[in-house]
């Protein structure tokens, strides 16, 4: 049991919350999009699977490819790899392991799933590099989990729609904007590590700017989709109400952290966030039955 929490430990598995509701809207919307009353839960299964197992092994893979980088970092020493709770050839294994378990279970989703599949793979996994040459690994990260709306949305109906397409550049710029506020914690370790983020790159006032940008863009396709979602399938007050919610979200977050004060930041990133996609994906889903 101890190992088992190691391992969830290793890749946060508490962070599932950031993608997956936006998985279940694209599911939830693919399965209206097809006439489908009733859930196919053999495939929610399925995707479901793909969505934990390919977070995973990005998660494992950026601790595993960070593992020297954690290690000088007082913030991140404790982290599993470094501290030795797991070592590297048993995270690189776990990787191995959940990258073909998503493989296995895009195959039997539909064909377009299977042959898009090692392209998701290498966009999560590559995330991990991206801070070595580029200040906008905060952007790969987002478009990493981006691919949860798209994804879902493909596995009912295998072809590609604006809608979903939409919730996925919503996540991109949500992401991008709260990875930034994490980022805020190790500018001066990032500056002399070389390593590359917006924070580092332009300071603490002007990433916060940024930060706040990307929401901006965020909330304005929350909305659209919300509008649209009304205009082809009759959703009404719960999807409104609950992009509204998250778009408020978005703003207590940087209400909480104001002109840079980081003694709330997990409040920021994980708490604000985690209710935020939640409670969107509970309003737009139960609009469909309501």
């Amino acid at each position: 049991m101890k190992k088992i929490q190691s391992y969830l430990s290793l890749v946060k598995f508490s962070h599932t919350v950031f993608a997956l509701p936006f998985a279940a809207i694209g599911f939830f919307i693919g399965t209206r999009a097809v006439g489908f009353e009733l859930l196919d839960l053999k495939l929610l299964g399925l995707v479901l699977l793909c969505m934990v197992t390919a977070r995973n092994a990005a998660m494992a893979f950026n601790r595993w490819a960070d593992r020297e980088i954690d290690k000088r970092n007082p913030r991140t020493q404790s982290r599993e790899i470094p501290a030795g709770i797991i070592s590297s050839e048993h995270a690189l294994i776990f990787v191995i392991l959940n990258a073909s378990l998503f493989l296995l279970s895009a195959f039997f989703i539909n064909p377009v799933c299977f042959f898009l599949s090692p392209i998701a793979l290498i966009i999560v996994l590559g995330y991990s590099y991206t801070k070595r040459f580029s200040w906008l690994c905060h952007v790969f990260l987002g478009l990493g989990l981006s691919l949860a709306p798209i994804g879902a949305y493909l596995a009912v109906t295998g072809h590609f729609h604006v809608l979903p397409i939409l919730y996925s550049v919503a996540v991109i710029c949500w992401v991008a904007g709260f990875d930034i506020i994490y980022a805020l914690q190790d500018i001066q370790y990032d500056k002399d590590q070389h390593l590359l983020s917006i924070p580092a790159k332009f300071g603490l006032t002007k990433a916060l700017i940024v930060s706040s940008c990307f929401h901006l863009i965020c909330a304005l396709c929350i909305i659209t989709g919300a509008w649209m979602l009304h205009r082809d399938f009759g959703l009404g007050y719960l999807t409104y109400g609950s992009s509204l919610c998250f778009i408020l979200l978005l703003i207590t977050q940087h209400v909480l952290i104001g002109k840079g004060d980081l003694s709330k930041i997990n409040i920021s990133f994980f708490t604000t966030n985690g209710i935020a996609s939640l409670v969107l994906a509970a309003g737009t889903i139960l609009d469909f039955y309501i």
